[in-house]
């Protein structure tokens, strides 16, 4: 499980890089294409969408993998061992039923819906299924790293 962990960081890792430098790539574009060559493109807006919302998704899920994620520890601070442990626990538990049940079946869900209704985004044709298919697949990537954390922690 180990490896497999590293691996799908690794891979994540790199994916948020290049997503954040296609960004940065596309609006530069824009801005050159606006006011110096004073015909801008139609698809760099809807395409910097897109990937925000990709970076957005998947750098949560990276986040919450690093601990990076907002958090609050005023009261697991004043806890004990033990009862850190256990509050800990039950936040990724927490964690693990909430990207089961809202990201991956209600992001599915969405998914499958724009797909099966065919809505095309208006400047560039994709499939908005596609675009939104971050959803559930950021909420499993969610799901396996608590459960690592889970399992990690348990065996530690």
């Amino acid at each position: 499980m180990k490896l497999l962990t590293q691996v799908l960081d690794l891979a994540l890792k790199w994916v948020l890089i290049a997503a954040m430098a296609a960004i940065v790539l596309v609006v530069s574009w824009q801005v050159l294409s606006r006011y110096v060559l004073q015909s801008p493109s139609s698809n760099t807006e809807e395409m910097a969408r897109f990937l925000l919302i990709w970076v957005g998704m998947l750098g949560a899920a990276y986040s919450y993998r690093m601990k990076a994620h907002l958090g609050l520890s005023l009261l697991t601070d004043r806890l004990g061992p033990v009862q850190g442990r256990r509050a800990d626990a039950l936040v990724h538990l927490c964690v693990l039923l909430f990207a089961g049940a809202v990201m991956v079946a209600g992001g599915y869900h969405l998914m499958s819906l724009t797909l099966e209704l065919k809505q095309v985004s208006a400047a560039m044709g994709i499939e908005m299924g596609w675009v939104y298919s971050v959803v559930p697949l950021s909420g499993l990537l969610m799901m396996f790293y608590a459960c690592e954390h889970l399992l990690t922690r348990r065996a530690g």
